[in-house]
């Protein structure tokens, strides 16, 4: 089965890419588009800066010292992709490789030497990963043979050693590696190297033990910590020992710090990371906007880990995190062009940068940039895209689950249907048997749907140009026609947050059709998150929304919001833009910020103005995935609350 995560046993199990065919949609175009665009525009870059010549041995080496991850990543975004330039890139790897399965750019010739910061583990990692992707896109090769070969030395070298990786990723990769071949020993490395984190099995660093998740046991830690990637990645591997191994113990200690992460270090988009010093969580409730971190590869590897909990439990929240993260972090991290990146996720940019051709870190002013010195996100985003498929839906003992609403043609647990769904921009998803079966039909009701409905029967297609199109999708208008299908079902009723199932014999043509209701809403924060305290997001489905403002037009440092309920306005392209009411003052810069009197603080001094305060403007937001797609820009998620 071509699939990226393939657990022995769980509450789900998975569907793989060839079972789920995305059809044109919000992922559907954006899966074709990685397809098409971005994994060449990887390929060039990668060619460009030098990374792929020094497999070739080319000299000086160029690059960072993990930037041979990166090549494999894009092997494994290729094997996906079923993509025609793998072969060439695979063997170009091949051929650097050594007699003992050593394979390293960097390291040859003065192996192991720097484990902290040395990254030869974590390239290994993303090596085995493109190899265990393309054993079951396409079967046994050279190159599987070599990532096999390269693994056997891994194992030689640090089964019965104290030592590990200073950036985790090699544990669950040789999990899945484990899982493809049934060979133990895979495992067994990785239940090592998970139980060697923390005794210390490194050594002392500026930024801390925490940095590398190496100041508890993992047992022993109580929230995702340190480094927001590393500490990601560790726990995907956690996972992926405690399924295999039947360690409930472990399984349960990753789902508690799953959730304090969750409840008190997590953005509203999802996000993760607020420190940029060491790229870092923060503490309990540290969540400033302005300087949140919260990296594309963090938000990748937080659904990576919500995928895995949500096939070992069943339980629908790791699906909602997974979602969220989906449309306002990796959707945010790419362009609509596919060519260019965010690598840092803020939720506020108070200055909109000046455009330059110049390499960065995407870090302020709506700058996406083509490449990266440390160029992890765009290949992460590629190799995600890619294996996107594999995500959406899974099998339960009953029958087919949906996590994730997107035009489709699922085929899984006796159950053939096609998807048809303008969503994210709107609620009604209709979901179509396509033949004849026996099962339970789940559907995933996100928590913020209160109000949303099911209906279920045989149906008649609607007639009428807005009829949903009949095949696997529907166009964004099309399919606002899915509540004119539940008008025509046999049975409607309420759907409560969770998974509303309808159970029975299917005849081909029956349909199944739920609501969504997708009012604007505002959201405000947790008092004890003391960045945002006075202050209030929008969020229409499952999209968080920002104000953008380009160069030359006002500001947003000086904006209030009221919370009167936000206006929509509908694209020709289907993408909804919404519109609130606004105070927008002019800043008396000769004053004093601070005051004794609550009544007036944050308002200026209007009698040392000429010109009076504005009051009453309407403010346009876009979705947060959308911004920074027009140019440089400044932007803000959270807004000062005017009442």
């Amino acid at each position: 089965m071509a699939d990226p995560v393939l657990p022995s046993s769980g509450a789900l199990s998975p569907l793989g890419l060839d079972a789920v065919r995305l059809a044109p949609g919000f992922w559907g175009d954006r899966v074709a588009l990685n397809r098409e665009v971005t994994i060449a525009h990887c390929l060039d870059w990668m060619e460009r800066e030098g990374w792929i010549g020094n497999f070739r041995g080319a000299l000086p080496r160029r690059g960072r010292e993990f930037s041979d991850s990166e090549i494999y990543k894009l092997l494994e975004a290729m094997a996906w992709a079923d993509h025609p330039g793998f072969a060439e890139l695979a063997q170009t790897v091949v051929q650097a490789q050594e007699g003992d399965g050593y394979l390293n750019t960097r390291w040859s010739g003065s192996r192991y030497v720097d484990l902290e910061w040395g990254h030869e583990l974590y390239c290994y990692g993303h090596l085995i990963q493109a190899g265990v992707a393309r054993l079951r896109a396409h079967g046994e090769d050279a190159f599987t043979e070599a990532v096999r070969k390269a693994a056997d030395h891994v194992c030689r070298r640090f089964t019965d050693t104290t030592e590990t990786c200073g950036h985790p990723e090699l544990e669950m990769a040789l999990v899945e590696l484990y899982r493809a071949t049934g060979a133990e020993r895979y495992l067994e490395l990785a239940r090592r190297l998970l139980e060697r984190r923390g005794l210390p099995a490194l050594g002392p660093i500026p930024f801390g033990a925490a940095y590398f998740q190496d100041d508890l046991p993992v047992r022993q830690a109580t929230a995702l910590r340190g480094h927001a990637v590393r500490a990601l990645y560790l726990a995907c591997g956690a996972v992926d020992v405690a399924v295999e191994s039947g360690d409930e113990e472990l399984l349960k200690a990753v789902e508690s710090q799953w959730e304090r992460t969750v409840a008190r270090r997590t953005h509203l988009t999802g996000g993760m990371g607020s420190r940029h010093a060491d790229e870092a969580f923060g503490e309990d409730f540290e969540l400033p906007p302005d300087r949140a971190y919260a990296e594309t590869c963090a938000g990748i590897a937080s659904i990576m880990l919500s995928h895995r909990l949500l096939l070992a439990t069943g339980d629908v929240r790791y699906a909602e995190l997974a979602e969220r993260t989906l449309y306002n972090v990796l959707a945010t991290g790419v362009a609509l062009d596919g060519r260019s990146f965010f690598y840092s996720n803020p939720l506020q940019v108070r200055v909109p940068a000046q455009p330059s051709q110049e390499i960065n870190l995407g870090h302020s002013g709506g700058l996406r940039s083509p490449w990266f010195a440390v160029s992890c996100c765009p290949s992460n985003i590629a190799r995600t895209f890619a294996s996107l498929g594999s995500y959406l839906a899974a099998a339960d003992p009953s029958g087919l689950r949906i996590h994730h609403h997107t035009p489709a043609v699922i085929e899984g647990a006796g159950l053939r249907v096609a998807v048809e769904t303008g969503y994210p921009w709107s609620g009604g998803v209709a979901v179509r048997m396509l033949a004849d079966g026996h099962g339970r039909l789940s559907l995933r009701v996100p928590a913020w749907a209160e109000g949303a409905t099911l209906g279920y029967g045989p149906a008649a297609p609607p007639q009428g140009p807005d009829a949903p199109a009949q095949g696997a999708g529907a166009s964004p208008q099309g399919a606002h026609a899915a509540t004119d299908v539940a008008a025509r079902t046999r049975v409607v009723r309420e759907a409560t947050p969770g998974y509303a199932a309808v159970e029975g014999e299917w005849r081909e043509g029956d349909v199944v059709v739920l609501d969504l209701p997708m009012a604007p809403r505002w959201t405000f924060p947790d008092r004890r998150v003391d960045a945002l305290r006075g202050s209030a997001a929008v969020e229409r489905g499952p999209l968080v929304y920002c104000a953008e403002s380009a160069a030359g037009e006002p500001s947003l440092t000086d904006l209030s919001a009221r919370l009167t309920p936000p206006a929509e306005r509908t694209g020709p392209s289907g993408v909804v833009e919404l519109e609130i009411e606004a105070e927008l003052t002019l800043s008396d810069t000769a004053g004093w910020p601070y005051t004794s009197r609550p009544e007036t603080a944050g308002r200026p001094d209007t009698s040392r103005l000429e010109t009076p305060p504005a009051s009453g403007t309407r403010l346009r937001l876009v979705p947060y995935h959308r911004w920074g797609n027009a140019g440089p820009a400044a932007m803000r998620v959270w807004l000062p609350a005017a009442d």
